[in-house]
């Protein structure tokens, strides 16, 4: 009963973005087709990959490239997002030009600092899920390199040197860590947040397409997830697409977060060892 109710919220979802979608089909051609110089930056986080197919055909389908932040969550089929179910998956998502980057192995919250340039932590998936845990620099960067090794394993491509922990809750003190073993944090822009993890009652999802069509500018980071648990109406079916083409009809186009101007530059300079991976500070 659960799966079919999943698939009729599915179906109806997918409904929607074709309304929605027709508001756009009028527009004329030149406005999609016209060369592009105002990038904005779409990014998925990891979630429960009920969605990920579907995120993935549309993305082929509109011919736009995104940066997949990625950690081993819970998934609602197989051994996690980064286990081997999903691995095919991943592949495709490399061949279709994606790049990819780690949101930390255990999806680990930050808490705290704590002194000696240590960090109170806790995982919402692996072996320690739900625990307050002291984490030191080395641990932090460690989990970092564990997405990050297990991405190029799965893609064949080596992840950008970046990270985003998980909620964006950061310190000073905790992205001076990561930077000094190699990975610089990014989190998006406030018109950016597709409010994909929010209340499907209080923020239906065309509401939340119109916010996202109206605020959204160029050089924006935009955050959705391959799914979220809590959300009812699933956001992806009825927002992802109407929302690229709408995008695109106002002139902007996408990038990874390879070509962003903020990391381009570090991307570029980062020294990489044989598993394609920065390596740690001697």
């Amino acid at each position: 009963m659960h799966r079919a109710s999943n698939t009729l919220q599915l179906k109806a979802a997918s409904l929607l973005a074709l309304a929605l979608l027709s508001t756009f089909s009028a527009l004329p051609g030149s406005a999609l087709s016209a060369v592009c110089t105002q990038p904005v930056y779409l990014t998925f986080d990891t979630g429960h990959m009920g969605v990920a197919p579907f995120i993935a055909e549309v993305l082929k389908r509109q011919q736009v490239r995104v940066t997949f932040f990625a950690a081993q969550e819970k998934t609602r089929e197989g051994d996690g997002t980064l286990g081997q179910h999903w691995s095919a998956w991943w592949r495709e998502q490399a061949q279709s030009g994606h790049d990819f980057a780690s949101h930390t192995y255990d999806h680990a919250y930050w808490r705290a600092d704590l002194p000696e340039q240590r960090f109170r932590v806790r995982p919402s998936a692996g072996a320690q899920v739900g625990q307050d845990l002291t984490w030191s620099a080395q641990d932090y960067c460690d989990n970092l390199r564990q997405a990050a090794a297990r991405l190029l394993t799965l893609t064949g491509q080596a992840p950008l040197p970046l990270f985003r922990a998980p909620g964006g809750k950061t310190s000073p003190a905790l992205l001076r860590a990561a930077k000094a073993c190699g990975f610089e944090h990014v989190g998006w822009a406030e018109a950016g947040f597709l409010g994909d993890e929010l209340s499907s009652d209080k923020f239906p999802n065309e509401r939340l397409l119109k916010k996202a069509l109206k605020t959204i500018r160029s050089g924006d980071i935009l955050m959705a997830h391959l799914g979220i648990w809590s959300r009812q109406d699933p956001w992806a079916p009825a927002v992802l697409e109407p929302l690229i083409v709408g995008l695109k009809a106002r002139g902007l186009c996408f990038a990874t977060l390879r070509e962003h101007p903020s990391y381009k530059n570090w991307v570029r300079q980062q020294p990489l060892n044989p598993q394609g991976l920065a390596p740690l500070p001697q």
